[in-house]
C-alpha cells in the first residue's frame, strides 16, 4: 500500500510539474512533451467537434494551460486583454454617436499598446532616460510574456475591424477568448484576423482524412525546418556573434547568412507547425511564409516574408496613416514611420530600430526607382542579380537581429568588409562540411517549382498508412540525428 500512495504521489508531482513554468524546459511545437501532450488532445478534440460549446471549452483549456507552462501567471494578461476588448467592441457597436465610438476605440488601444509598452519597452525608455541624465540605471525586473506582441497584434485588429464595420462583435465571450487563445498562433503567429477566424467557429470546414493528413504533412516539414535545418545552423551562428573578434571577414559573412537562413527556417518552421497543427483540426490559418528569397526586390520580399505582420503593419498603420493617397512624399514617410514601427515592434532596442529604418529606406529606394526598374528587361541573368542583391540586402539588415547591440551589428559589418579574404574559403568548407551541405541543400530547396511540393504532398496523402509511419520514423530520426541537448525556444517568441 506504502509502494501505490509512493507511485501515485510521484505521478501527481510529474503531472504538476508539467504546469509550472520551467524556462529551462520550454514546451515548444518542437519539443517532445509538446507532442506527446497534442497525441492525447487531438482524439480528445475530434470527439468533441462537432459539439461546439464543450469543443471550444476544451481548447481554451488546452491554450491556456499550454501558456501557463509557457509564462506562468502572465495568463492573467491576457485574459485581462480579452475581457477588455470583447467588451469594449461591444460598446463600439452599440454606439450610434461617432465621438462615442472614437473614444471606447482609443480606450481599446491605450489598454492593449499601454500593456505592450509597461511589459517590453519600460526598461528601454528608462535606460535610455538614465543615459540622457547620466545617471546608473538598474534594470526593473519585468518580463515580457511570450506572445505578448502577437496577441495584441490579434486583438488590436477585431477592436478596429469592428470600429470600422468589416465585422460585428462577437456577442460570446467564449468565441473571442477561442479566437485570442488559440494555441497553435498563441506564442508567435500567424496573425490570425477575427473576421477570418470566427466565422469558422460557427462554419466549421469538414475535416477529412486528407486534410489531417495534409496538416500532418505539414507539421513534419516545420519540425525539419526548425529542429534540423535551424537548430543545426544556430550551433556556428551562436559562436561567431558571441564573439566577433577571431572570425574572418568570410567567417562573419557566413554567419550572417547563415543567420538569415536560420531564422527563415525557425519562424518558417514554426508557421508551418501551427498552420499544419490548424488544419488538423479544421481550422485554416492561411500562409504566413511564401518562400521570400525568391523575391526579386524588397517590395515583393515583403509580400513573402512574415505574411501576417507584414499585411497587418499595411492595413493597421500605413493605411491608417494615409497609405499613398497624399501624394509621394506622404507615401514615403508613412513607409519609413510603418518599418521603424514594425522594427520597434520586433524589440526594444537600436538595433530593431536600425533594422526597421534600413528596411524603410530599402522600400523608399525601391519605390522611386520603379519607373526605371520596370524599363529593365526581365531575363534569367537580371532575374538572378536582382534576387542576389535583394538576399544580400536582407542578411545585411538581419546582422541586427542576431547582434547583441548596435556596436556589434556595426562590428559585424566591419570584420566583413575589412578583414575578408576568399583564402578562407576552402578552410571553412573543410572544417563544416555539413552545415555548408545543409545550407546549400536548404537553398536548393527553396528554388525547387511550388508544383513539386505540392506533389510530394499529394503523395504523402495517399500512401498507406505504413509508408506514412515510415516517414514519421525519418523524420524523428532526423532530429534525434541532429539535435542539440536542451530544446531551443523559437526565436520569433521573444517578440
Amino acid at each position: 500500500m506504502e509502494h501505490l500512495s509512493f507511485d501515485f504521489a510521484t505521478l501527481w508531482h510529474n503531472i504538476v510539474a508539467m504546469l509550472v513554468p520551467n524556462a529551462a524546459a520550454p514546451v515548444v511545437f518542437s519539443s517532445g512533451l509538446f507532442w506527446v501532450a497534442f497525441a492525447i488532445f487531438l482524439p480528445v478534440y475530434a470527439l468533441l467537434r462537432n459539439r461546439r460549446t464543450k469543443m471550444q471549452l476544451f481548447v481554451v483549456a488546452f491554450s491556456l494551460l499550454f501558456f501557463v507552462r509557457c509564462s506562468g501567471w502572465y495568463v492573467l494578461v491576457m485574459l485581462a486583454t480579452s475581457v477588455i476588448d470583447w467588451y469594449v467592441a461591444l460598446r463600439i457597436s452599440a454606439a450610434s454617436d461617432k465621438r462615442k465610438r472614437k473614444m471606447w476605440l482609443w480606450l481599446s488601444l491605450c489598454c492593449s499598446l499601454g500593456m505592450l509598452f509597461v511589459f517590453k519597452y519600460t526598461n528601454f525608455f528608462l535606460h535610455t532616460w538614465a543615459d540622457i541624465m547620466g545617471n546608473n540605471f538598474q534594470p526593473l525586473d519585468i518580463i515580457a510574456p511570450i506572445g505578448l506582441s502577437f496577441y495584441t497584434f490579434r486583438t488590436i485588429s477585431y477592436v478596429v475591424d469592428v470600429y470600422k464595420e468589416k465585422m460585428p462583435p462577437t456577442r460570446s465571450y467564449l468565441d473571442h477568448l477561442f479566437f485570442l487563445s488559440f494555441f497553435p498562433c498563441l506564442i508567435a503567429g500567424p496573425i490570425v484576423r477575427a473576421k477570418d477566424f470566427i466565422p469558422q467557429i460557427h462554419n466549421p470546414a469538414p475535416v477529412s482524412a486528407e486534410s489531417v493528413y495534409a496538416g500532418f504533412w505539414q507539421v513534419m516539414i516545420g519540425v525539419i525546418k526548425k529542429a534540423v535545418v535551424a537548430d543545426y545552423l544556430a550551433q556556428y551562428t551562436n559562436i561567431v556573434f558571441s564573439n566577433m573578434a577571431p572570425y574572418s571577414g568570410f567567417e562573419l559573412l557566413m554567419a550572417a547568412v547563415g543567420f538569415t537562413v536560420q531564422l527563415y527556417c525557425d519562424f518558417a518552421g514554426y508557421s508551418d507547425m501551427a498552420i499544419g497543427m490548424g488544419k488538423m483540426m479544421g481550422f485554416d490559418l492561411g500562409v504566413n511564409f511564401d518562400f521570400p528569397f525568391r523575391s526579386k526586390n524588397i517590395t515583393e520580399f515583403w509580400r513573402r516574408w512574415h505574411i501576417s505582420l507584414s499585411f497587418w503593419l499595411r492595413d493597421y498603420v500605413y493605411i491608417a496613416l494615409g497609405g499613398n493617397r497624399k501624394g509621394k512624399v506622404r507615401q514615403y514617410t508613412n513607409l519609413l514611420v510603418t518599418m521603424l514601427l514594425g522594427g520597434f515592434w520586433h524589440g526594444a532596442g537600436l538595433n530593431y530600430i536600425y533594422w526597421g529604418a534600413l528596411h524603410g529606406v530599402g522600400l523608399v529606394v525601391h519605390k522611386i526607382n520603379m519607373p526605371w526598374l520596370k524599363k529593365i528587361p526581365d531575363n534569367p541573368v537580371v532575374s538572378i542579380c536582382s534576387g542576389l542583391l535583394t538576399f544580400a540586402f536582407v542578411a545585411f539588415a538581419f546582422v541586427a537581429f542576431r547582434a547583441e547591440n548596435l556596436t556589434d551589428t556595426l562590428a559585424m559589418y566591419a570584420g566583413i568588409f575589412t578583414n575578408f579574404d576568399l583564402a578562407h574559403v576552402p578552410y571553412f568548407i573543410k572544417a563544416r562540411p555539413t552545415w555548408c551541405v545543409m545550407m546549400v541543400l536548404i537553398l536548393i530547396a527553396h528554388f525547387l517549382p511550388k508544383c513539386g511540393y505540392a506533389a510530394v504532398q499529394r503523395w504523402f496523402v495517399n500512401t498507406p498508412w505504413v509508408v506514412k509511419l515510415l516517414v514519421f520514423v525519418v523524420v524523428v530520426q532526423l532530429v534525434v540525428q541532429f539535435s542539440s541537448a536542451d530544446v531551443k525556444p523559437f526565436i520569433y517568441a521573444q517578440y
